[in-house]
């Protein structure tokens, strides 16, 4: 496969474009709508909500580590990260939205800090991939893009998604899965079915969730 076509500046233009998208569709809630499901089997619209803002605290422990160079791995321990997603079970549709929206700001802050030699600092993910910071607006992009089509408000779509966005998500897909060949079809949908979401290609193998 060919080198993803995207930078770090542009992951981070799609993540700012993701969380305002998450951000907005979750403002749009009320308070009984969070326990209602997403798109994500077994999952509330809370959980997901607690999920993102895990993500981005998390986010900032790998953003410390590239400003300092104190080795501050995402997650503490191997269930902090599924800690993070029962949390929605407990807080209020209020601690959840301040939650979610204090980290977000949080992680956009710590990112815009780094500078040249910090974003070459290697990382460790939570799956154990040495990666430099660059990478890291890229992992929030993933995550606030692709779950704000998730919460199923049906407010966000795969076709309101920057094509920059998807194109490169096609690509970081399909290499993960070692796929040559897509279908024909509009790249909203493609990436769709790529990410194991609904789609609407005709006679398209049924792939397992991603992300």
């Amino acid at each position: 496969m060919s080198t993803p076509p995207r930078t770090h500046a542009q992951a981070q233009e799609w993540a700012r474009t993701g969380t305002d998208l998450f951000l907005g569709a979750v403002a749009a809630l009320d308070d009984d709508a969070f326990h209602r499901p997403s798109a994500l089997p077994g999952w509330t619209r809370a959980h997901l909500v607690a999920h993102l803002a895990a993500n981005a605290d998390a986010l900032c422990n790998l953003t410390h580590w590239a400003a300092t160079g104190e080795r501050t791995l995402m997650y503490a321990s191997a269930g902090e990260r599924a800690e993070g997603i029962a949390k929605g079970d407990t807080l209020t549709p209020g601690e959840l939205r301040t939650w979610l929206q204090e980290s977000a700001r949080r992680l956009e802050r710590s990112l815009d800090a780094l500078t040249g030699d910090q974003w070459r600092t290697e990382v460790l993910t939570a799956q154990g991939r040495t990666v430099p910071a660059t990478e890291l607006p890229w992992m929030r992009a993933r995550e606030v893009c692709v779950h704000a089509v998730d919460l199923a408000t049906q407010t966000v779509a795969f076709t309101d998604l920057p094509d920059g966005f998807l194109t490169a998500l096609v690509h970081d897909i399909r290499t993960k899965r070692g796929l040559t060949d897509l279908p024909d079809g509009p790249l909203p949908e493609v990436t769709a079915w790529l990410a194991g979401r609904p789609h609407t290609l005709a006679d398209a193998p049924a792939l397992g969730p991603w992300l």
